[in-house]
């Protein structure tokens, strides 16, 4: 298959945007929590959660383009600045999936999809209780994306809560262990397994054996 612009642009809707939104590989598997000022929860699921930067510890998300279709995550980080990233275990994936659907503003995710909230002491978003990674997050900073209307979301990481286990003594975080689920396009899931660790590469310190 070689595919130029114009044949991508001319494809089947549905065979288009599976195959451009799974080339890219396994993206993280994460649900979003918010709530408004009512006190509504709200859960999503993402999957373009990146690193930004270590310190300060940023990261971003993509929200689709606003106006038309309601996103209530966005109103939410929008109206308090807050919000929560909680990883998917891989015993969680359908639930999570299912908060994809388009809920009303007055329904709960974590109701509906029987998914445990859970609140830390002077943080106002729930988290996901079963989550093995979660970071509590301040909203830093809104980029829009001329191109297709799309936003990313800059928060900076308030908390982070981790089992100590999942954690090796240079601060790698074992996700093989964590059980942590990953995405390719917009509706499959991968269980993630280690493979192999490599040295930090320094002045192009390439083995010998690669010649």
């Amino acid at each position: 298959m070689n595919l130029t612009k114009k044949d991508i642009e001319s494809a089947q809707k549905t065979f288009r945007l599976n195959l451009i939104n799974s080339i890219t590989g396994i993206k993280p598997a994460n649900l979003i929590g918010s709530v408004s000022n009512s006190g509504q929860e709200n859960l999503a699921i993402f999957s373009s959660v990146i690193h930004l930067g270590s310190n300060p510890a940023y990261m971003g998300f993509m929200m689709r383009p606003v106006g038309g279709v309601p996103r209530h995550t966005y109103d939410n980080i929008i109206e308090n600045e807050v919000y929560t990233i909680n990883s998917i275990p891989t015993h969680l994936i359908e639930k999570a999936h299912y908060t994809s659907g388009k809920f009303s503003l007055d329904e709960s995710e974590f109701e509906r999809c029987h998914i445990q909230s859970e609140y830390i002491a002077g943080f106002k978003p729930p988290f996901v209780k079963e989550s093995p990674i979660k970071l509590g997050m301040k909203l830093q900073d809104r980029v829009p994306i001329k191109l297709n209307g799309c936003t990313m979301i800059i928060g900076s990481i308030e908390h982070l809560i981790i089992p100590d286990e999942l954690v090796a003594d240079n601060g790698y975080v074992n996700l093989d262990k964590g059980n942590v689920a990953g995405i390719s396009g917009l509706n499959t899931y991968y269980d993630l397994k280690k493979m192999d660790q490599f040295p930090f590469v320094r002045d192009n310190q390439v083995p010998d054996y690669f010649s």
